[in-house]
Formats: C-alpha cells, structure tokens, sequence
C-alpha cells in the first residue's frame, strides 16, 4: 500500500487534505460501511478549485497539515466489505422503471464481459468513494451468469464475489440491469453502443442514501484469460481518493514477458497536488483465475525517496486491455486508485516529439476548492495542437465553482522520451504524459486539483454541424462528488438538434426516460470541431462539445455546479 504519510514526513510541507485533524476524526467515524454485497465501482471526486487548469490563484487557502506532502495518490476507488454491487440492499429496493417494448433488444447484449465503474456511496449527507471492476455473461436473452465483482472503498474491500442477474433492452437501446447476490442486489440503467459494448449508471439510490456512478461494459476475449496472454508494451493510468477526500493519481508504463514479470517500469504520481517520479523495485502480474479473468499486480518502487507498493486486482478484456482496482485498505495514507492498463503501441526505436503531432482532444477531471468550500467538482476538456518538433498550442474550456473559463491557443513545449513519457509545460502550468500511441496519452496536470483524463487523436477533417449528425449514446462519467448528476441514454442528432431519452441517477431517487432536447452549433475555425449546445430539458444547460471524430464527443456544463466529462459514441 502506498504510505504516502511516511513520504511526507520526509518532504516538505503539502497542502492541506480535505479535513483538518480534528476533521479528519469525524469524517472517518462517519463513514458508513456498505450494506453486504454492494455493486460499487470507480470513482475520482473532489477537487479545489483554482482559476485555471493548474495551480489555484487568488487567495484559495489550500490546507497545510504538517504532514510533508502527503502523497495519498486518492484513489478513486472505495472499498466495500461483502458481497456485491454497488447500491445493493438486503431490503426491498425502490423499484426500477424498464424501458419501453421491454426485452425486445435483448440479444444485444451478449456473450462474455468485463466492466469497471467508478462512484461514490453516501447516507445522511455523509459520503465516500467507490469503485469495482468485474465480469459476466449475457445470454442474449436476458439473463446473466458466471458474475464476478471485486469492490473497494472506505468501509473495506470484497474480493471475488459471484453474482447471477437479469437484463432488459428496449428497442431504443437503453436497458436495464438487476445484479442478485447471495444476500443483495444491485440496479443499473445502461444504453448499448454499436460493437455491443455499453455505458451504464448505478440507478437504485433513494432518500439521499446509496450509490451514484459509472462506468463501461466491454466484450472479454476468453482465450486472453491467461498470464501467457498478457504480453508486449502496456501504458496505465489511474486515479481516485482517500479516506478523507484527498485526490491522487498515477499513470506510467510497463513490460510483460508473458510469464508473470514486468519490465522497464516507469511512472509518476500526482500525490495531493506533486508530481513525484516512480522509481520502480519490482513489479509483477499473474492471471490466476483462467476461468472468470481475475488477475492481481503488484507495484513496488520508491517515490520521494520512500519505498512503497500498490497491490491491483484485475479482469482482463482481451490482450491489450485490463480493468483494474487498488484492493489495499482505503486509509488517509493510502488511496484507492482504480482505472485501465492498455497495450502501448510503441514505434519502431521508440517514441519522439514526432510522436506527438497533429490535434488531439484531451478530457480531465479533478476537485477544487470554492472560497472555504474544498470537494468542488472541476472538469476540463479542450484541443491541443502539436508541431512533432517540441511546440504546441492549447484551446481549452473549464468548469468549476459555477464559473466557466476558457483559453484559446496558449503556447508551450513538450518533451517525449523513447519510453513514451512526455513533459509538457503550457501557460505556466505542468503535465505529465504517457503515450499510449502517438496522439493518444493517460495525462494529469501537475497541480492541487488533481486533474487526470486522457488525450485522443482527433480525425484529420473540418467539423461543422453535418458532423455530428446520427444516433449516439451518451453518459456522464467519472462523477467525483456525491451531488454530480449521472446519466446515461440514447440520442439522436440531425446536424443541428439534437433529441434523445435519459436516465438519471441521484441520490434521492432514480429517475428514468427523461426527455432530452438540444440545439448545436460546430465550427472548423478557430478551433476545429469546438461548438455549443444548448439544453432546453434534461441535463446539461449550457455545454461546451469537442468533436473527436464523427462517431465520439466529449462535452462539459458551463452551468452545472457540480460538472462531469460527458461522453458519447456512436450508436450504429
């Protein structure tokens, strides 16, 4: 487990965590441990705010426990003891409204699949982070078998729990999801994507109490249910929360020789706002359940001149993808951590500057702080421009504290090392970056936010309304605070409307086929594939979108106090 208290002691002074000391005892008396067998999954949360992408300005007074540094990389996981999902109940659950011309789709979701979610739990205006990573089978007919969850967070972790269930798809593609434990279950609400994967949202909280999050179902590749399997060059990244709501992140490289070790390990770690290099002492994997893909890794490497280590537990996608959750204790030196390891695509003699060239749109979450108020949601999305020689450009949009913010073309430099890693520096701020393939990165800035996301290469074409034109699914992911609204639907655009159905997870209740209507506009000039929305009901109000490719956007609120990245893909 990472100690990033005994790091401190040997650093220099931090910023202060989310509670101060005498805080930091109610908050963790008030945790409430998970009712046996909750469904939980991954969550980032909380974020201080700052005026810009970076370092706060004017005045935000972030904590200065004496704690050196403390580098509890927050891991965006919490644990749970017992077995099951995330807002599972051994009473009666509110009931789950099912979409129309129920289980007419229902062969859509079928076959084996591995999902991660990330959330956060909470009673009584008390909450705590969340996260899972797990794996079924879909019939094709509505029921589920050969369910497997592993679950972390504040009240404890649960390893290896088994679950059946059941599933219902309507014709517009939204469905929903009943997971039964042996003494709970859990609901979700989801909508299908075109290769059969989907996005889904816990959907069973009521009264201010249980689970609110996301994540994704992806098809798992059974014959890669081996250590053999997992082989090559692989990128990772990952973020989350301790116990008391401090925000940490890591991201890095490795590679696996088939057997069990991984080689060459690099990485760096945001702990509460420093960026620390990994100096890695071993590392190592095994898939050791080739029957449901249940693997578990080991992390050992000094940071800030301390020894340390991380254990995960994983279930494998396919070769080149893993879901993967810390599964030590979530304490106030230790964060739970949970995100993906993918296959890194390294060019013939290593990367370069050359590596990065071209425009490429990067999503970042992170919390801030607002006046005294510390745990504010904080979202940035934009487009980042490079020459392949060391030069870039930056346009971008934020939210946080219910003031929006936008930069357009500030100017820095990076530098990319043949492992893949890269030092960027733009408008006085510092990132990190790990290149999964060229123009494709894990990416956190280097400040007391936390923020951490991805960069993805934008198609070479000129966006305009036409672009964005055909079905899509869509949901808010990553929440990290407990008021972030979470959803998940279907929608339909036409190159300047766009019209769809919703379903919306919150605290007090779920609430399902919300209407959803917008209009848009995007431009190729001055920055491509940038446009707005305007929301005249359901979720969102004013959003910022930046166009991916024809098939995938991201998008943030201007207006929503509590903004999440959100994410749509083509439907068909």
């Amino acid at each position: 487990m990472l100690n990033f208290v005994e790091c401190a002691a040997s650093q220099v002074r931090l910023h202060q965590r989310s509670c101060n000391s005498g805080e930091n005892k109610r908050c963790i008396k008030t945790w409430l441990p998970s009712p046996p067998g909750r469904f939980n999954y991954w969550p980032y949360f909380l974020n201080r705010t700052t005026d810009s992408i970076a370092q706060p300005k004017g005045g935000v007074k972030v904590r200065e426990p004496n704690l050196l540094l403390i580098l509890c990389f927050v891991l965006l996981f919490a644990t749970i003891s017992g077995a099951g999902c995330t807002s599972q109940t051994s009473g009666a659950s509110p009931p789950v409204p099912v979409p129309p011309s129920t289980a007419v789709n229902n062969a859509a979701l079928n076959g084996n699949y591995a999902f991660v979610f990330s959330g956060l739990t909470g009673n009584g205006g008390v909450s705590s982070v969340y996260a899972s990573v797990g794996r079924f089978t879909a019939d094709g007919a509505g029921n589920l078998t050969n369910g497997e969850l592993d679950t972390n967070t504040v009240a404890g972790a649960g390893a290896a729990q088994t679950f059946t269930g059941m599933y219902s798809i309507g014709n517009n593609n939204r469905g929903v999801m009943t997971l039964n434990f042996s003494s709970s279950s859990a609901k979700l609400a989801f909508a299908m994507l075109a290769n059969g994967n989907a996005q889904f949202i816990e959907f069973d909280a009521s009264g201010g109490a249980g689970t609110i999050g996301s994540g994704t179902m992806e098809k798992a590749d059974t014959t890669a249910y081996s250590t053999a399997r997992i082989t090559g060059d692989y990128a990772f990244g990952a973020a989350g929360f301790d116990n008391a709501y401090n925000r940490a992140a890591i991201e890095g490289r490795f590679t696996s020789n088939g057997t069990g070790a991984l080689a060459n390990a690099d990485g760096d770690v945001n702990a509460y706002g420093t960026d620390y290099p990994m100096i890695f002492t071993g590392a190592n994997y095994t898939v050791s359940n080739t029957a449901t893909g249940r693997g578990t890794m080991r992390l050992a490497f000094t940071f800030g001149g301390v020894p340390d280590s991380m254990n995960f537990v994983f279930y494998v996608v396919n070769s080149g993808k893993l879901f993967m959750l810390e599964s030590d204790p979530v304490t106030t030196a230790t964060p739970l951590l949970n995100g993906i390891v993918v296959q890194q695509q390294m060019p013939e003699g290593g990367f370069t500057n050359a590596s990065l060239n071209g425009n490429m749109v990067i999503l970042l979450t992170g919390h801030s702080a607002c006046g005294t108020v510390g745990g504010i949601p904080k979202t940035v999305v934009g487009l980042l421009t490079a020459d392949s020689s060391g030069a870039l450009s930056l346009t971008y949009d934020e939210n946080f504290c219910s003031a929006p913010h936008s930069v357009t073309d500030a100017a820095g430099t990076y530098s990319v090392a043949g492992n893949g890693r890269a030092s960027i520096t733009v408008g006085g701020y510092a990132l990190v970056a790990y290149l999964v393939k060229p123009n494709e990165v894990f990416l956190f800035v280097s400040d007391i936010n936390v923020l951490f996301g991805a960069g993805e290469p934008q198609t070479a074409v000129s966006f305009t309304n036409t672009s964005l034109t055909g079905a899509y699914a869509g949901m808010a992911t990553n929440p990290v605070g407990y008021e972030v609204t979470v959803f998940c639907g279907q929608f339909a655009a036409n190159g300047g409307s766009m019209t769809g159905t919703e379903d919306i997870g919150a605290p007090s209740g779920p609430n399902p086929g919300v209407a959803f209507n917008a209009i848009y506009s995007i431009s190729p000039s001055p920055t491509n594939g940038r446009g707005v929305m305007t929301v005249t009901s359901g979720t969102g109000g004013n959003i910022v979108i930046y166009m991916i490719s024809p098939t995938k956007f991201v998008a943030i609120s201007q207006s929503d106090p509590k903004p999440a990245i959100l994410m749509f893909e083509a439907k068909n």
